[in-house]
Parts: structure tokens; sequence; C-alpha cells
């Protein structure tokens, strides 16, 4: 799956700039429009999460609000904000590789297409081939922070 392996690619540019390692990739029609990476402690912005770091690329590019011919890959389980974002946007298809038990927002812990309240649920897909790479890639990375603490 060529999308979930660019996600690899940013996840791996936010581990170099210190932010958790969490890439995401918007694809419409077959082709990458738009790309991110966590960018919280790089830019000192707790909003700036891949998926919505990719969003903001993807609206901006096509000039619209809606990107409900999009896809969405990502490497982690998306949290509930991103979730949130992910809906607003109304992006067609989430595909991840891990979940997320403390922080996830879909299948894990918020479960926020579980309720009545969003207006446009996208759907879900976990992409389990990539779980333990992701997995990994996160236990390493926090692993090394409480090393350095």
């Amino acid at each position: 799956m060529k999308f979930m392996k660019q996600a690899f690619i940013l996840a791996n540019r936010a581990k170099s700039h210190d932010d958790v390692p969490i890439g995401a990739v918007i694809v419409r029609d077959g082709k990458i429009i738009a790309r991110g990476e966590n960018q919280v402690q790089y830019k000192k912005n707790p909003t700036l999460h891949a998926e919505i770091v990719a969003i903001n690329r993807a609206c901006k590019k096509l000039g619209t609000k809606f990107l409900d011919d999009c896809d969405i890959y990502v490497t982690l389980e998306p949290c509930a904000m991103c979730a949130t974002a992910i809906s607003f946007a109304r992006i067609k298809n989430i595909y991840f590789a891990a979940t997320d038990e403390k922080g996830g927002g879909i299948t894990s812990n918020a479960r926020i297409y579980e309720t009545d309240r969003h207006l446009w649920r996208p759907s879900v897909h976990q992409v389990p081939e990539y779980a333990d790479e992701s997995a990994q890639m996160l236990r390493d990375f926090f692993a090394l922070r409480r090393k350095k603490q």
C-alpha cells in the first residue's frame, strides 16, 4: 500500500524534529494531494497533528472546505480532535495502521463516530499489515525520549 508507506516517511520526518512520529497523506483519484506530519513540538502548537496539517494543506490546494472525494492514510488511529476534523472535512475513508489505546478517537477510546452527533461518518479501515511497524516506531520514540530525560 504505497500511500501508507508515504505516511511512514512523514512519520520519520516528524521524529527528526522531536515530534511524535505520526504521518498522514490525503489521496484523491489515486494521487496524493496533501501530506502532513506532526508539528506540535516543531511549531509549538498543540493542534498541529499530522491529520490536521494534511487537511489544511488539502483544503488550501483544492480551494474547498470539503474533501468528500478524498481518503486519508495515517500511521496511527486519529485522536478525537483529528477524527472530528476528518468528519468536518467530510473525508470519505480513513485508513490507519496502529490503534491507539490511550488516545484513539475512533476504535479504541473516544469512539466519536459511534454517536449520533456526527453529520458525516467516514468509512474506517485499519491496515493491520502496518500496525506492528507503527507501534514499534512509537515505542522506540518514547523509550528514547524517556532515556533523554
